[in-house]
């Protein structure tokens, strides 16, 4: 008779090989995607503080380069001067600006971001 055997054998619990193969790969593809997308969400906070910057101009050129010097200092490279839409709410000038960004992903796959930021 064997002692290190036992009748009722306690079942071993985790992952197989194959199992943590698949976790690796959801975790690689979670950092590279992340890895691409923090500096796009970071942008659009540069771009949200360059429109409310923006705003203080009091005509639609004034604005326009306002912003374009606020997009030279903070590095914004989607968005210019000439795509804010400029209107006035009453006394207030608000700025908005619709854009998308890309993240390829592999072969013709895309992550894609659309904003739609407006001045505070």
């Amino acid at each position: 008779m064997n002692l290190y055997r036992s009748s009722s054998r306690s079942r071993q619990r985790g992952l197989s090989f194959i199992g943590v193969i698949i976790v690796g790969l959801l975790a690689v593809a979670a950092f590279a995607i992340g890895g691409q997308s923090i500096p796009i969400f970071i942008e659009s906070q540069s771009i949200q503080k360059a429109l409310d910057k923006a705003k203080s101009g009091g005509s639609v050129p004034e604005v326009r380069t306002i912003f374009d010097r606020a997009a030279q200092i903070d590095d914004i490279s989607s968005v210019r001067g000439s795509d804010l839409d400029v209107t006035k709410n009453g006394d207030k000038v608000v700025v908005r600006v619709k854009y998308a960004r890309e993240v390829a992903l592999a072969g013709p796959a895309y992550l894609v971001y659309r904003f739609d930021l407006q001045s505070k």
